[in-house]
């Protein structure tokens, strides 16, 4: 049976030809393919020269980056969901049948590499969207998709399993869509039939149709099978594990990234007379950059506490406390924070905050100084307390500005990069014995 040369475009498909509805999504996710993978490589290959020591801080290589960063990202999610359509809209769809149905080796590989191309077009940008959620960094994503995911928390965990899966899925679509591509242009130029000229817009070409295809179980399965081995092989690679900030963190972390508070031991300052322990606490700190909130904190710190509760608002004690900053987990942006125009871990790999506790009216704080890098501020540090026992627990935060310590000096544009640091401690302390 043949179809007019002239036979009207409609909107669904029919046993000859893809109907407007079908071709629309077809060339719609051709388009955002076209500027998402170049988007992606080169917003990635200005991100490893931002983190490389040759980068000399300037500030519209930050703001291009975050700018090819946030359109591969919201595009990316543009995709997932025309992909989404364009599949629903396939299952409710009859197909039209293969040119060559003979060729039955051809025809089931044709639809294998459809269900990868379907199942790589949704995972891809989904899991990047994951990856985004459970991180923290620049770029957002623009209106109206969020930078947050229900049920996908801020973990460095999560956010390492679902990068990995992300770049795993992103050459997955490479392969399929190479494929798919090759086999359209062998329809054109070898077989000279209109496999693709029934996929071009416009007025459908005459073919010859025996009957449906329908949608066969086999490529599925198969599909599905080569899906398994794509993550089995990622896994066996180490895909998923979360990868080290350079050497700096490695010796930071040793083999683990379990949150460390260390406390004094001998290798620190002797216990001072009433001395208190800190037994469980977290040292974190928070920025904004393009607008959006990062946030951080760092793994190793040590803290010597000298503290007795006085009768009257008055002088209550000493602290001093030591950050490895390598130790910092930054999300996406911890490498670049440990480059030389930031905290240049490798020179300076310690901070040290000291000051005076004083009972206030109300509250408490610590007034001191803080030293990172080759400057040291003067810092006070409200908190509360609670005493209960030879217990307490604290809570205190504080503002600094990043510039103060020479961090991010060439980032002068606070809407790149706030100038305010918040500083936040929340610690439990036992009373030494």
């Amino acid at each position: 049976m043949s179809s007019p040369a002239s036979s009207p475009v409609a909107r669904h498909n029919t046993a000859h030809h893809y109907g407007s509805v079908a071709k629309g999504f077809h060339w719609l996710t051709a388009l955002l393919l076209l500027a998402v993978f170049p988007l992606g490589y080169f917003a990635n290959d200005l991100a490893h020269h931002i983190q490389s020591a040759d980068f000399d801080g300037s500030q519209a290589t930050l703001t291009r980056a975050a700018l090819l960063f946030s359109l591969h990202k919201t595009l990316g999610l543009a995709l997932f969901l025309t992909a989404l359509l364009r599949i629903l809209w396939a299952l409710s769809q009859p197909k039209p049948v293969a040119l060559h149905p003979d060729r039955r080796a051809e025809t089931v590989l044709a639809e294998v590499v459809h269900w990868l191309l379907y199942g790589a077009l949704v995972a891809a940008p989904l899991t990047g969207w994951i990856h985004h959620a459970a991180t923290t960094g620049f770029a957002p994503i623009w209106w109206p998709f969020g930078q947050s995911l229900p049920f996908v928390p801020k973990s460095e965990a999560v956010a390492a399993v679902f990068g990995g899966l992300h770049w795993l899925f992103v050459w997955t679509l490479a392969v399929a869509l190479g494929l798919h591509i090759a086999g359209a242009l062998k329809h054109e130029v070898i077989d000279r039939d209109a496999t693709l000229r029934r996929m071009l817009p416009g007025r459908a070409p005459e073919v010859t149709v025996k009957a449906e295809t329908p949608h066969r179980a086999l490529p599925f399965l198969a599909a599905l099978g080569v899906w398994v081995l794509v993550l089995a092989g990622g896994g066996a690679f180490g895909l998923y594990a979360p990868h080290s900030h350079g050497p700096a963190d490695t010796a930071a972390h040793g083999d683990d990234h379990s949150h460390e508070v260390v406390t004094d031991t001998a290798a620190a300052e002797p216990m001072p007379a009433g001395g208190w322990v800190v037994e469980d606490g977290t040292l974190a700190i928070a920025i904004v950059q393009m607008g959006s909130e990062v946030r951080g904190q760092f793994d190793q710190w040590q803290a010597s506490i000298a503290f007795e509760e006085p009768s009257a608002p008055g002088p209550a004690g000493t602290v001093t406390v030591s950050v490895a900053i390598p130790s910092l987990m930054l999300g996406s942006v911890t490498d670049q924070a440990m480059g030389p125009d930031y905290f240049d871990s490798a020179s300076y790999p310690t901070a040290e905050f000291r000051a005076e506790i004083e009972k206030l009216a109300e509250g408490y704080v610590a007034d001191g100084t803080l030293r990172i890098r080759d400057q040291e501020v003067p810092l006070r540090l409200p908190f509360t307390l609670d005493l209960n026992g030879d217990t307490a627990v604290m809570s205190g935060s504080a503002e600094v500005n990043r510039l103060d310590f020479n961090i991010g000096r060439g980032v002068q544009d606070e809407g790149s990069l706030a100038y305010a640091v918040t500083i936040a401690v929340d610690l439990t302390a036992s009373r030494a014995p």
